[in-house]
């Protein structure tokens, strides 16, 4: 780490009312810090998003909320390509790509997306989003500065994770929101369905863009045994 960087980040992280330890801290440096509209933290595990750590507003909020749905956008690619992803332009990209999350997210407001992998040697944790209002690419120090960023959120993550009883999630991280009900309906419906979870959870996403509803409404109908899916 850059230590003029690491020492404005951690000045930030400080000076909130709640201190560091609160996550939503994270991202309201980490959008200050770097100077973008908004950013959020979306942690995963294995294929699939498992849940998202903090958010800064209603944008950066649907935009987590669009990449757990549909399983593709900036942090999914850049967990599962361990580097950097960056689009300055939603609505008119040089390669196109998330054909269904890029339309939804420009529409919440976010001209421009990047993904920076949250990683601390081999174990790879998720990623911090970055969104812009308007379109255009980082300045290479915003790209320096969100770099460092990325680094400081996965010790966080890591070192309260640490501390945490064992099989339980630490506390700091259980202030995210995990979508504990959406699991618990992938659980049921890979039952019903008698298909893995990971394709319940798939079918569930899908059924809720495609009927323009949120996740967890459809996955507390599934709960309530009001919705089955064939």
């Amino acid at each position: 780490m850059e230590p003029g960087r690491l020492a404005r980040i951690l000045a930030g992280l400080t000076a909130g009312a709640e201190g560091a330890g609160a996550p939503a801290r994270l991202c309201e440096v980490a959008r200050d810090v770097i100077g973008v509209s908004g950013a959020g933290v979306m942690l995963m595990s294995g294929d699939l998003p498992t849940g998202t750590l903090c958010t800064t507003d209603a944008v950066s909020n649907q935009i987590e909320e669009l990449q757990y749905m549909l399983g593709e956008g900036p942090c999914v690619d850049a967990y599962h390509h361990g580097q950097v992803i960056s689009e300055p332009d939603l609505a008119r990209p040089a390669t196109p790509r998330w054909p269904a999350f890029a339309e939804a997210a420009a529409r919440a407001g976010a001209r421009a997306v990047f993904g920076f992998p949250l990683h601390m040697g081999a174990a790879q944790l998720g990623a911090l989003n970055l969104y812009r209002d308007t379109p255009g690419p980082l300045r290479d120090d915003q790209h320096a500065d969100a770099l460092v960023m990325a680094e400081v959120i996965a010790r966080w993550v890591l070192n309260v994770q640490a501390v945490a009883a064992p099989d339980t999630l630490a506390v700091e991280l259980a202030q995210g929101d995990f979508h504990l009900v959406a699991h618990n309906a992938a659980g049921m419906l890979s039952v019903q369905l008698e298909v893995s979870v990971t394709e319940a959870l798939i079918r569930l996403r899908t059924y809720a863009f495609t009927h323009n509803r949120a996740l967890r409404e459809v996955a507390e109908d599934i709960v309530a045994q009001r919705l089955r899916l064939g």
